[in-house]
C-alpha cells in the first residue's frame, strides 16, 4: 500500500493510503494456472516464461533472479498474486528484448527495413560551435547506430579532407581519423552493414585522395556494386560486416559528362543546388567556383575526369533529388533504386498532399528524414511521421537523443 501525503490550509499535512490496483481477471485466471495453492514457485515462473512470454532460452537461474530482484524477501520462496502482478508491471519485464537477439527476416532488400540513423554524428554538441570530432561517431555505434553521415569539406590549404559543419563555428576533424574509427567500432553492437553517408563538398583532386582513403581503411569491408546502379537492394544478412558509401553523384563528373554532350549550358542554378544538396546554403558560391576551376585549368582536365569516376565507384546507394518537385523526386524506378533525402518540414508537408507516393516509394528506395537547420541545440523531431510512411533512415541528433530503446537492426 502507497503513501501520499498533501498539504491542506497551508498549515498542515495530511496522508493518504492508497489502495494497490487489484489485478485484472486475466492475469489472475494465468496466475490460476501456473500456481500451487495461491504460490507460483520457481518451476511454476520458468514454465510461465516459456510458454507464455515465449523466452524459449530462458534458464531455472534466470527465473530465479528475477524473482529475487522483483519479490520482497518474505515472498522469495515463490509468487503471490501481488508479486507476480507487480513484475508484470515492472522493470524485470520489459517490452523489449534485453538480449537484442535478432528475430526478423534479415534476407529481405536492405529497404525493408527500419536503420537506426545518425544526423552530423561527427559533432559533440550543438551544431553551431561545438567541437567535431571521432568519439561521438565511436558512442553512436556502440548504441547501434547504423548509418554515420560525414561533411565533408577542403581544409584551409585545400590539400586534405576535413569534416565539420560547414558555414559554422564548429572546428574540424580529419577524415580519416573518422574513417578509421569507424573501421575499428562498426560491428561492436551488430554485425549487419555501416552506411556510411557522404554530404561532398569537394573538388574532383580531393574526391579522388577520398576514394584512395575509403579503399585503403575498408579494404574488402566496403561493398561497391558491380553495377553503377543497384536494380535492388541486398539484403542485410548478404551485407553483414560490409561497409557501404551513399552520397549524390560527383558534381564534376556529370558536368563533364554534360560537357561531353553538349547540354551543359542548360543547366540552372535550382539544379546546381540540388545537385550538391541543399542543407548548407553557403555553398552556392563554392560549387561555382569549383566549375570555374574545371573550366579555367585544360591541362588537368583528364586527370579530374578519371578521379571523379573513381569516387562515383564507391557509391554503393546513390542519392539525390533530381529534378522537379515532388511529383518527379518520388518516381519509381523499376530498373534503380536510390535514397532521396527529405527535410523534416518537406516531409511534413509532403506528407498531407503525396502520402500514398511516398509509401510507394518506401517500398523499393530508401528516404532519409534529417532535423530542419534551426535546431541548433541538436533538438529531435517526432520520428512517427517519417515511420509511419516507411522511411527507413529517420536521422536523429545523437548528441542530444535522451531517447531509450531506439533501435532497429
Amino acid at each position: 500500500m502507497s503513501k501520499q501525503t498533501y498539504r491542506v490550509c497551508f498549515c498542515f499535512r495530511r496522508r493518504f493510503r492508497l489502495a494497490a490496483t487489484e489485478a485484472p481477471p486475466p492475469v489472475k485466471a494465468i496466475f490460476n494456472n501456473y500456481s500451487d495453492n495461491g504460490v507460483m514457485n520457481v518451476d511454476h515462473f520458468h514454465r510461465f516464461l516459456v510458454e507464455v512470454q515465449k523466452q524459449e532460452k530462458a534458464s531455472l537461474e534466470d527465473a530465479q533472479a528475477i524473482m529475487h530482484s522483483t519479490a520482497h524477501i518474505f515472498y522469495r520462496r515463490g509468487f503471490n498474486l501481488e508479486t507476480f502482478f507487480k513484475y508484470l508491471l515492472g522493470e524485470s519485464n520489459s517490452a523489449f528484448d534485453t538480449n537484442r537477439s535478432v528475430h526478423h527476416d534479415m534476407n529481405a532488400p536492405l529497404s525493408h527495413y527500419f536503420i537506426f540513423t545518425g544526423h552530423n554524428s561527427y559533432l559533440t554538441g550543438n551544431q553551431l560551435s561545438s567541437d567535431c570530432s571521432d568519439v561521438p561517431i565511436i558512442q553512436a555505434l556502440h548504441k547501434g547506430v547504423r548509418v554515420i553521415e560525414l561533411d565533408i569539406w577542403p581544409n584551409s590549404t585545400r590539400d586534405d579532407v576535413h569534416v565539420l559543419h560547414g558555414g559554422t563555428l564548429t572546428t574540424p576533424v580529419e577524415l580519416l581519423k573518422c574513417l578509421k574509427s569507424i573501421k575499428q567500432h562498426a560491428f561492436t553492437a551488430s554485425e549487419y552493414p555501416v552506411v556510411i553517408t557522404l554530404e561532398d563538398h569537394l573538388t574532383t583532386d580531393l574526391q579522388a585522395k577520398v576514394a584512395k582513403m575509403v579503399h585503403d581503411t575498408f579494404g574488402d569491408m566496403l561493398f561497391t556494386p558491380d553495377t553503377e546502379v543497384l536494380p535492388e537492394f541486398p539484403s542485410p544478412e548478404t551485407l553483414k560486416r560490409r561497409i557501404m558509401i551513399s552520397t549524390k553523384p560527383p558534381k564534376e563528373y556529370e558536368y563533364l559528362k554534360s560537357q561531353e554532350t553538349k547540354a551543359s549550358g542548360n543547366t540552372s542554378q535550382k539544379e546546381n543546388d540540388e545537385a550538391w544538396g541543399g542543407e548548407i546554403p553557403s555553398f552556392k558560391s563554392r560549387s561555382a567556383e569549383f566549375k570555374d576551376d574545371l573550366e579555367e585549368d585544360d591541362g588537368e582536365e583528364d586527370d579530374q575526369a578519371d578521379s571523379a569516376p573513381a569516387y562515383k565507384n564507391l557509391i554503393a546507394i546513390h542519392a539525390g533529388k533530381g529534378k522537379g518537385g515532388l511529383d518527379n523526386w518520388l518516381t519509381v524506378d523499376p530498373d534503380k533504386v536510390r535514397r532521396l533525402s527529405l527535410s523534416e518540414q518537406e516531409l511534413e508537408k509532403a506528407a498531407k498532399t503525396h502520402g500514398p507516393q511516398i509509401v510507394r516509394f518506401t517500398q523499393r528506395n530508401i528516404l532519409r528524414v534529417y532535423p530542419k537547420g534551426i535546431r541548433f541545440d541538436s533538438s529531435n523531431y517526432n520520428p512517427l511521421v517519417g515511420w509511419m510512411h516507411g522511411a527507413q533512415m529517420v536521422a536523429f541528433n545523437m548528441q542530444a537523443l535522451a531517447i531509450q530503446g531506439l533501435k532497429s537492426f
